[in-house]
């Protein structure tokens, strides 16, 4: 059986290292991404409770109209 040549050997190195490299900057930008889906759900959010916020002062506000004497 034939022991890689030293040539051989750099050759796998050099394709391991461009992987790794490869790798390093896909996780690189998924976190960058994550990280901006999270902020962008917390926008969300926020805006949701203000509509529900709004939405309920707006339907104490037809009850109280309810209750009020016609004229």
């Amino acid at each position: 059986m034939d022991s890689p040549s030293l040539k051989d050997i750099n050759k796998k190195l050099d394709e391991l290292i461009s992987a790794y490299q490869r790798t390093k900057e896909e996780n690189r930008m998924l976190k960058a991404e994550t990280e901006s889906w999270q902020h962008e759900r917390q926008r969300l959010l926020q805006q949701n409770e203000l509509a529900r916020n709004k939405i309920a002062e707006m339907l104490s506000r037809l009850k109280l109209l309810e209750h009020e004497p016609n004229e």
